[in-house]
């Protein structure tokens, strides 16, 4: 018997994990996730965009206009900060991370201290916007490699 050749890619795999962990955002309005792998396709850590340990979700805001105290904005994490956050392990060194959103300046300082090496994100929406422009200069300067996901358009179900 031969093993089977429809099973998922690398890429496919870590990408999935990532949006599925975006599954896990309460915001009402973007839920982003993020998985990063060693350099040896190991899963290392994962994380989605919420409020810190002890932030309710029930207390907190989740609007994105008004007064910043009164905006998600001062008190959400976001899904790569969490990611590198919830690592136990010893060093990031050399990793790579999938992320459904292309990172912001303030992650993109987080992935380029924390030593992760390439980003793979599966949506660009705010390219243009100074955040990402800035995220990009950096990444760039920092020798940091990011990689657009080259969606295969396969389809995954799950039943939970």
């Amino acid at each position: 018997m031969e093993k089977r050749q429809d099973y998922i890619s690398w890429d496919e795999y870590f990408m999935g994990v990532a949006k599925l962990s975006a599954a896990r955002s309460k915001d009402p309005n973007t839920q982003v996730g993020a998985c990063i792998v060693s350099s040896d396709n190991k899963i290392l850590s994962m994380g989605y965009n919420g409020f810190p340990l002890g932030c309710s979700d029930d207390e907190f805001p989740w609007d994105r206009e008004g007064e910043p105290y009164d905006s998600k904005y001062f008190y959400s994490a976001h899904s790569e900060l969490n990611a590198i956050l919830n690592y136990r392990g010893g060093s990031l060194e050399g990793s790579k991370i999938y992320v459904t959103l292309f990172p912001c300046n303030e992650c993109a300082k987080a992935l380029i201290q924390s030593g992760i090496r390439t980003v793979i994100y599966a949506d660009d929406k705010y390219a243009d916007t100074p955040s990402v422009l800035a995220s990009k200069r950096m990444m760039n300067a920092a020798g940091v490699k990011y990689v657009p996901y080259k969606a295969s358009g396969r389809r995954v179900e799950l039943s939970l």
